[in-house]
């Protein structure tokens, strides 16, 4: 079976509305992290997950639920993490990641953050400096090589 591959289109990124949407959002996350990279044993659902501050993204191309990405404010006023950013293999090609990137980051900005976080793989690290992240800090995280990255949100 080919894979489907999806050309740049616009990336329709919102807030998860319902249980479906909530559902297509842990989809994507099981399909990049648990069965693609091997990140995850079974699941990436953790404790931040369950906390009623926590948003979940979806970005809809052509009706098609293509990737997703997770935030949420941390103990530090102002401070904020994104994290779980994911995009299904075949709309990578879509430009969808840095459309999630912005909208977290606007997202954070727009309930109050001033800074925001995230623990990027290492092999993305240029491509949020290219969104005007800066490396902090190199870190192993699930095992894996990844990158401290921060963005001021004012």
């Amino acid at each position: 079976m080919t894979e489907l591959r999806v050309a740049p289109a616009q990336a329709d990124c919102r807030l998860v509305a319902d249980a479906a949407e909530a559902e297509e959002h842990h989809r994507i996350r099981r399909a990049v992290f648990v069965a693609e990279q091997g990140i995850f044993d079974g699941t990436d659902v953790d404790a931040h997950d369950a906390r009623p501050d926590v948003l979940h993204v979806v970005a809809w191309i052509d009706g098609r639920a293509a990737g997703v990405v997770r935030l949420f404010p941390l103990g530090a006023a102002g401070a904020w993490q994104g994290d779980r950013l994911a995009v299904l293999p075949g709309f990578r090609t879509a430009r969808v990641g840095g459309p999630l990137v912005r909208f977290a980051v606007a997202t954070a900005a727009a309930r109050g953050g001033t800074r925001m976080v995230a623990h990027v793989q290492r092999d993305n690290r240029r491509f949020f400096e290219r969104l005007g992240w800066t490396a902090r800090a190199d870190e192993i995280y699930a095992g894996r090589p990844h990158v401290v990255m921060d963005i001021d949100l004012g």
